[in-house]
């Protein structure tokens, strides 16, 4: 028995066949979310219909799919209320997919559905109270307590990115100022090096944020300034989530987290510098790297076929 998984992203969308939680086929397309929301749903219904074929060319009809989406989303009623950078307001995915497909559908949150994956089969595993916290162009975090998923009351809990750190500080995209995003996220850290830099980057064009971190490894000032306060501020964002949640463990996910110990070690330092009266969680890179989207994606669809069989 196999299921399809679409982890839809603003740049990609990543599939995979998945056959007894093995991922037998993985796949990527590009988004090309300037073309429209429905040009951009009609791509992913495509894209299913490619993952289903390479199934049952393998003699594995698919009994279920599972599609994982970024940005504000209704888990229960199937809608992507609001992904801006899918063009996506109050789209009936779920609905859309399961009547182009003839299969049931699982639905949810792309960082839910990473962390998900990362609990049950990546670094979380063994970990019932635990945040993934994937550091990319955004941050947020996906909440497990008691070994359960935390989605919130409207679903729209863990956006850690959009905890106010610096009150008055430089402008967010949801409106608010002195978000984590501003100087955590790995958009942030390239941004404001090439602003502070008066734009110096390279051949290949601007620097990006790993590379800022091994400038500021290797001593250059400017970079060691950036990447402080960038791990200042991602410190201040986990001691709050910790002091209200009591997780024991902080899994980190993203392109910097993959940077090993020149991210963990200053990070775990300062953390434990904001947690004076208790102990800090421990940190975490993420397993699972870009493939957690995509095969929590899988484990929502065999969890509703395993759901429909009980």
């Amino acid at each position: 028995m196999s299921v399809i998984a679409l982890d839809v992203g603003g740049t990609h969308i990543k599939g995979a066949v998945v056959e007894g939680g093995e991922l037998v086929e993985g796949a990527q397309w590009s988004t090309r979310a300037e073309r429209g929301p429905d040009a951009v749903l009609a791509t992913v219904l495509r894209c299913a219909d490619e993952l289903v074929a390479y199934a049952e060319r393998r003699g594995s009809k698919p009994q279920a799919a599972g599609i994982v989406v970024p940005g504000l989303v209704d888990e229960a009623g199937g809608t992507a209320v609001l992904a801006a950078n899918l063009g996506w307001r109050d789209t009936p995915v779920r609905r859309r997919a399961a009547e182009h497909l003839d299969l049931p559908v699982a639905f949810g949150h792309d960082v839910r559905a990473g962390g998900l994956a990362e609990g049950r089969l990546g670094a979380g595993r063994g970990w019932p109270d635990f945040a993934f916290v994937p550091v990319g162009t955004g941050i947020a975090a996906a909440l497990t307590i008691g070994g359960r998923p935390c989605a919130g009351s409207r679903g729209f809990a863990g956006e850690l990115g959009h905890l106010v750190v610096r009150p008055g500080g430089e402008p967010c995209a949801c409106g608010n100022r002195g978000c984590l995003e501003t100087l955590a996220s790995a958009s942030a850290i390239a941004r404001r090096y090439a602003e502070a830099s008066g734009g110096t980057g390279t051949a290949a064009g601007p620097v990006a944020a790993r590379e800022v971190v091994a400038r500021a490894v290797a001593g250059e000032p400017l970079a060691g300034r950036i990447w402080t306060e960038a791990i200042e501020a991602l410190a201040d964002g986990l001691a709050a989530l910790t002091v209200l949640l009591d997780v024991e463990r902080v899994v980190l996910g993203g392109g910097l987290a993959q940077a090993g110990e020149p991210f963990l070690t200053p990070l775990r330092g300062a953390l434990a510098e904001r947690l004076t009266f208790r102990p800090a969680p421990t940190l975490a890179a993420a397993v699972l790297g870009p493939r957690a989207g995509c095969l929590g994606a899988a484990l929502l669809a065999q969890d509703l076929l395993d759901g429909a069989d009980a």
